[in-house]
């Protein structure tokens, strides 16, 4: 494939779907590589020769010389978290100065919006949704309110003062009536944050004139999305959402380049489906069989460590995130981790009170008492780690990607047979 444009990698479950590996190989192909949306609650694993990589906030291009990465307007943003990432990186010898941007529009998360990302979890016993209390829904409904604080602020001491002194005096109020909690001091709040915008500093611009100079130049760019389409505000399994579209309806507002600069969306499933946090998941494997496949498959959480929920893949699910990202083609990790199974179901479409669905509903009930309906397909019972061309694979593994091809109406570009770079299999490269 070669698209007009940049090239969008989107998850297309429940994220966790290995998209930063995807991402690491193509940003080697890229020349500016860029993180849209979501904030340090998404965690992007990458295995270079060995070494492990888990990113937060910063781009997976991070780890090829020569790449420009972005941050852009659309991510909520945790200097501390941000800066501690800086560190890791060249403690482990990537270089991180020139090549890292951070948009002045981006919104900050604050330490309040951490405080009542907790305590309002905390209060809603089995209702809550699972978020990983890093403020991302108070910092998004900030910004939604127009309360918000935005990057550029930093390097206006007397104005950001004037909006935290604003922000903490309703946040207070809030957290004293709702939650009895003492009130938060802004000085040392500001004291915090105006010594961290000075590390910052180097790394902070306008990206959206950036970025949009880079296409006009015909730069490759890349666009990292974090979370997953069933996580997304719009079009995932709502209220169990994260806080901003992660989808591709997100790119452009979260990056000021215009719709027409994506030329292909390249979507990144899973072999099989897994979920972090509360919400309905109708293929969910609650015992040994999900124990297993979570062990396989480590499957924790790169931010939280937290267990995954696992169980088959899910066409119905994904076709719907097909339909509404409008994905040309897709990549398919973790596919070594069915290697010991000697049948590997999918799901094909749901039975819910005697009714067949083969389209995702939007009714979060209806999809809490969806059934799967399995198909069955034979495994291959040996490893494909070794594998790096598609016809090395066996007849088995094969089929079983030629069934979720037919599925899902789309093309299979790439397939992920191990944790590290090199451990991939290209079929149709998306560039």
């Amino acid at each position: 494939m070669k698209p007009t444009g940049g090239i969008c990698v989107i998850g297309v479950q429940w994220g966790d779907e290995g998209k930063g590996k995807i991402v690491d190989w193509l940003a080697e192909r890229s020349d500016v590589v860029v993180r849209y949306q979501g904030g340090g609650n998404a965690g992007h694993t990458v295995v270079v020769r060995g070494q492990k990589f888990v990113l937060h906030l910063i781009p997976s291009g991070i780890l090829h010389p020569g790449r420009l990465n972005v941050i852009g307007n659309g991510v909520v943003l945790d200097p501390e978290q941000l800066l501690a990432e800086v560190d890791e990186l060249r403690g482990k010898g990537v270089a991180v100065g020139r090549n890292l941007a951070v948009s002045n529009r981006a919104h900050l998360v604050m330490p309040y919006h951490k405080l009542l990302d907790r305590l309002g979890e905390e209060g809603q016993g089995e209702a809550k949704i699972g978020t990983t209390n890093r403020g991302i829904g108070p910092c998004y409904a900030d910004k939604a309110a127009r309360i918000g604080i935005r990057v550029g602020d930093l390097y206006h001491p007397s104005y950001f003062r004037e909006r935290l002194a604003r922000a903490l005096a309703e946040k207070n109020r809030i957290l004293r009536a709702l939650y009895g909690h003492p009130p938060l001091r802004a000085e040392a709040i500001a004291e915090r944050y105006l010594a961290w915008a000075r590390r910052m500093r180097p790394f902070v611009a306008d990206t959206v004139e950036l970025l949009n100079a880079q296409a006009a130049r015909g730069k490759r760019i890349l666009f990292e999305g974090a979370q997953g389409t069933l996580l997304d505000l719009d079009f995932g399994t709502y209220p169990f959402v994260t806080s901003s579209n992660a989808d591709a309806c997100g790119v452009s507002a979260g990056t000021g380049l215009p719709p027409k600069r994506i030329g292909c969306v390249l979507g990144v499933v899973k072999a099989y489906t897994t979920r972090v946090g509360s919400g309905p998941f109708p293929t969910e494997l609650t015992g040994p069989e999900g124990d297993r496949l979570r062990e396989r498959g480590g499957e924790y959480g790169a931010t939280t460590g937290r267990p995954r929920r696992c169980g088959w893949f899910d066409a119905v699910a994904v076709r719907h995130a097909v339909l509404v990202n409008g994905i040309d083609a897709f990549a398919v990790t973790k596919l070594d981790v069915l290697d010991d199974l000697a049948e590997i179901p999918v799901c094909t479409a749901y039975r819910v009170r005697g009714r067949r669905l083969t389209t995702f509903p939007a009714d979060i009930r209806t999809l809490a008492e969806a059934k799967p309906v399995l198909t069955s397909h034979p495994g291959w019972r040996t490893s494909i780690r070794g594998a790096r061309r598609y016809r090395d694979l066996p007849v088995a593994a094969r089929r079983y990607l030629e069934s979720l091809t037919r599925q899902l109406g789309v093309r299979l570009e790439m397939v992920s047979v191990g944790k590290d770079r090199e451990e991939t299999i290209v079929v149709d490269a998306c560039r």
